[in-house]
C-alpha cells in the first residue's frame, strides 16, 4: 500500500511538471553524461585547467540524546560534517582541482576527465592521504552510437548524484540520496559491538565507481535521447574490487530540447536509472564474510525556466541499508554502562525508498528562492526497523557572478519510528534531532 502511494504521488509529480514545462517557453537542463564524459569535437584544447572551492559553516542546537544507553551523550545526526564530533564549525569541504581535454590530433575521438579532492570530507578522511582522485577516465568515441568511457567516473543514476556539484543548488544532499547513494563501506554490519570497530574502512563511495561503461546520445527531432550501460567493481574509489562480483548500472534519459547548450540548456528531462551489486561484509553473531545483493533504482524529472527551477525523484533501495549508529551517539563513544561502545551498523537484508521534489524561484538574475523537501522510509520489512526522515529546506542563493555565489540553507529537520508508539526509546532518541543552519560560498577557478 505504501509503495503504491508513493508511485502515485510520482505519477502525478511527473504529470504536473510537464505540464508546467509545456507552459514556459524556455526551461533548462543538463546531460550530465555527455557534459562529464566528452569533449566537443572541435574543442581546441589538449588540457583545460579547472577547479573549485567551496568553504562552508554548518550548526545545530546540539541537543543532547534524550534516551537510550547513550543519554546525555551527543547524537551524531546534530553534529557537523565530516568529523561528526562538534555541532558547529568552519570547513572548506571541497576543494577540487582538474584537467580534461583531448589527446592529439584534435579530432574529438580520444579525450580524458581527471580530478582530485583536496577538501575535507567523507573522501578524504577516511584511508590514505589527505588528496584522491575522484576522477580519472578516457572516453573512446570511435564507434557510432556506442562511446566507450573507461576508469573512475560518476556512475549513471540518480540526478542529484549524477549532476556536478558546483551547480548543486542546496548545501547538503537530500536524506534519500546520502543515505541510500552516498555509500559507506564498513567491515562488518554491526551486530557485534567491539571496541573501536565497524568505522567506514574507506573513503565513501561518492556516486563513482572503476569500471567501464558504453553511453551515447541520439536525436530525433527536438528529442535527444540518451543512455548509458556500465559495469564497476561496486567498490567506490580509490580502490579494487573486494569480490568477484561487478555491479551493473543502467540509465535512460529522454529530453525535449529547445535551445542552447551546457548545464544550462533549454529543454524538460525525464530520466530513469537501475543499480546492482554484490557487497561482501561480515555479518551476524558469527561474523562470517557473507555475501549480500544491493540494488538501488528510480525516476524522476528536472526542468528549469527563467524564473522557476523544479525536480523530482523517486528512490527505492533493496538490501545493504545504512543504519547510522548504535543509539544515535556518536561513533567509539562508550555507553553510561561502560559496556558497549557505538558503532556504525548496515542492514544487510533491509529495504528502504525515498523521495525528493524542489523548487526555486528567481527574484531577480542574481538572487534565487529555494525549497526542497525530501523523505526517507527506512528499514522497511521489518517494522520496528522502519525509521521515517523528513526534511524541509529553505534556501537562497546569491550569484556575485557567473562561478561565485554564496548559498544560505535552514533545514527543518524531523525523525521518527513511525510503528513503535512515541514514549519507546527510538522515538524518544529521534526527537532530539535538531533543525541545521548551513552557509556556503563557491568559486569556480
Amino acid at each position: 500500500m505504501k509503495h503504491s502511494k508513493i508511485f502515485r504521488k510520482s505519477a502525478l509529480a511527473l504529470a504536473c511538471a510537464g505540464t508546467l514545462a509545456g507552459a514556459v517557453q524556455t526551461v533548462q537542463a543538463a546531460n550530465w553524461l555527455k557534459l562529464q564524459g566528452t569533449e566537443p569535437p572541435n574543442a581546441a584544447h589538449r588540457a583545460k585547467v579547472w577547479g573549485f572551492i567551496q568553504p562552508e559553516y554548518q550548526t545545530t542546537g546540539d541537543t543532547l540524546l534524550k534516551a537510550g544507553p547513550w543519554k546525555g551523550q551527543k547524537a551524531i545526526f546534530n553534529q557537523t560534517r565530516p568529523e561528526r564530533e562538534t555541532n558547529s564549525g568552519f570547513n572548506v569541504i571541497r576543494a577540487r582541482l582538474g584537467v580534461r581535454g583531448q589527446n592529439f590530433p584534435l579530432d574529438g575521438k580520444v579525450n580524458y576527465f581527471f580530478l582530485v579532492e583536496a577538501g575535507n570530507n567523507g573522501i578524504t578522511r577516511n584511508g590514505g592521504g589527505s588528496v584522491k582522485i575522484t576522477d580519472a577516465s578516457v572516453t573512446l568515441n570511435h564507434i557510432k552510437g556506442a562511446r566507450v568511457r573507461i576508469g573512475q567516473f560518476k556512475v549513471p543514476g540518480s540526478e542529484e548524484g549524477l549532476q556536478a556539484i558546483h551547480v548543486f543548488d542546496y548545501i547538503n544532499f537530500s536524506n534519500p540520496v546520502d543515505q541510500l547513494l552516498l555509500e559507506r563501506f564498513l567491515d562488518s554490519d554491526g551486530s557485534v559491538a567491539a571496541a573501536g570497530a565497524n568505522r567506514p574502512n574507506g573513503p565513501v563511495g561518492a556516486f563513482r565507481d572503476i569500471g567501464i561503461q558504453v553511453f551515447d546520445w541520439f536525436n530525433v527531432g527536438a528529442w535527444e535521447h540518451t543512455y548509458a550501460v556500465m559495469f564497476g567493481n561496486g567498490n567506490g574509489i580509490a580502490r579494487g574490487d573486494n569480490n568477484d562480483d561487478k555491479d551493473l548500472y543502467l540509465y535512460w534519459s529522454s529530453e525535449h530540447v529547445h535551445g542552447g547548450r551546457g548545464p544550462r540548456r533549454h529543454g524538460t528531462k525525464i530520466f530513469g536509472w537501475y543499480q546492482k551489486g554484490t557487497r561482501t561484509i561480515a555479518a551476524g553473531a558469527a561474523q562470517a564474510q557473507t555475501n549480500f545483493d544491493r540494488k538501488r533504482y528510480g525516476m524522476g524529472i528536472t526542468y528549469r525556466s527563467p524564473k522557476i527551477r523544479a525536480g523530482f525523484e523517486y528512490i527505492k533501495a533493496e538490501g545493504m541499508i545504512f543504519g547510522g549508529t548504535d543509539g544515535a551517539a556518536l561513533p567509539g563513544a562508550l555507553n553510561n554502562a561502560g559496556t558497549a561502545v557505538a558503532s556504525f551498523n548496515m542492514l544487510p537484508t533491509e529495504e528502504a525508498d525515498g523521495w525528493y521534489v524542489d523548487v526555486g524561484y528567481y527574484i531577480t538574475p542574481k538572487w534565487t528562492l529555494d525549497l526542497r523537501y525530501d523523505q526517507l522510509n527506512r528499514g522497511t520489512v521489518v517494522a520496528a526497523n522502519e525509521r521515517k526522515f523528513t526534511t524541509f529546506t529553505i534556501g537562497s542563493q546569491y550569484f556575485f557572478n557567473k562561478k561565485s555565489r554564496v548559498l544560505v540553507n535552514y533545514e527543518i529537520r524531523k525523525a521518527e519510528a513511525p510503528n513503535l508508539p512515541s514514549a519507546a526509546p527510538p522515538n524518544v532518541i529521534l526527537d532530539s534531532m535538531d533543525n541545521r543552519l548551513a552557509l556556503q560560498f563557491l568559486a569556480i577557478f
